[in-house]
């Protein structure tokens, strides 16, 4: 498909499976309310009894189950698009729970990769030793108490070489952390369309064939989709937010919204990974 017919037909899926899209909404509401109970119920546990650590086990328990029921679902929507359905999965609580968990483990391997290269270049610009540095001359600055007084006081009295190595050790651990998170992103969304077509963890791990599905469907194809769904995603949340400051019981309305933007998402990368299904 051509890459505007895949956001076109993306954007109006989740109207042509409407009944669907409400039970998705009306699950992600119920684990809001599981996870503010389980909340709520370690504030009693805390100040009562430990009878209630009980309830926030099970509420929790259930909050997660049902997290791995909606994100196997998602997988689903992503193999309808594979398959070119129009019609998206029914809810199918094993299979879809079961992947579920195959996605979430996914989504930690592929993941792990950036925060160990992260979390070497952030050794390598020495954040830590500058974190460090930095707290030490705000703490020592902190025992003036006209610096005390006014928080920016304490910034200013920092060294200038302490503020640039701390700025620019975060600024290069911040631009290779973004750059990493986008290319990896890629790539699990290739892994996560591995897992929607053949239902195998073994496939959707597979990192290097994940890679070269992106060059079967096209490079320049797979950065433009992603760039659309994620210009689209951040244009609507943006409208979003505005409206929400301005009117706040518009706020609501994200109830609706991001369910649909999640149905949109992965419908596009199913469409566009059926081109070498």
């Amino acid at each position: 498909m051509e890459i505007l017919d895949i956001i076109k037909e993306s954007f109006i899926f989740p109207t042509k499976n409407l009944d669907k899209l409400a039970i998705y909404i009306v699950l992600l509401f119920v684990i809001g309310l599981l996870s503010f109970g389980g909340a709520l119920s370690i504030y009693y546990a805390v100040q009562e009894s430990s009878v209630y650590m009980i309830l926030v086990a099970i509420l929790f328990i259930m909050s997660i189950v049902l997290g791995f029921l909606i994100t196997g679902y998602q997988v689903g929507i992503l193999k309808s698009g594979i398959d070119m359905d129009d019609e998206a999965p029914g809810f199918d609580w094993k299979n879809d729970i079961i992947t579920g968990i195959k996605m979430v483990i996914a989504n930690i391997v592929y993941m792990i990769i950036p925060a160990i290269i992260i979390g070497i270049v952030a050794l390598i610009t020495n954040v830590p030793g500058n974190v460090l540095q930095l707290s030490q001359e705000i703490a020592a600055n902190s025992a003036n108490v006209t610096a005390t007084a006014n928080s920016t006081g304490v910034l200013a009295s920092v060294s200038e070489p302490t503020m640039a190595a701390f700025g620019t050790s975060i600024a290069i651990t911040a631009m290779v952390a973004f750059v990493l998170i986008i290319i990896f992103s890629i790539f699990l969304s290739m892994g996560e369309a591995r897992l929607a077509k053949t239902g195998s963890l073994g496939e959707a791990l597979n990192i290097p064939e994940a890679i070269r599905d992106i060059p079967r469907i096209g490079v320049g194809k797979v950065i433009a989709v992603f760039i659309l769904i994620f210009v689209i995603i951040a244009v609507i949340q943006a409208i979003l937010n505005t409206l929400s400051a301005a009117i706040p019981p518009l706020a609501i309305l994200s109830i609706i919204v991001t369910p649909y933007l999640t149905f949109f998402s992965s419908r596009a990368w199913g469409l566009l990974y059926s081109d070498i299904a």
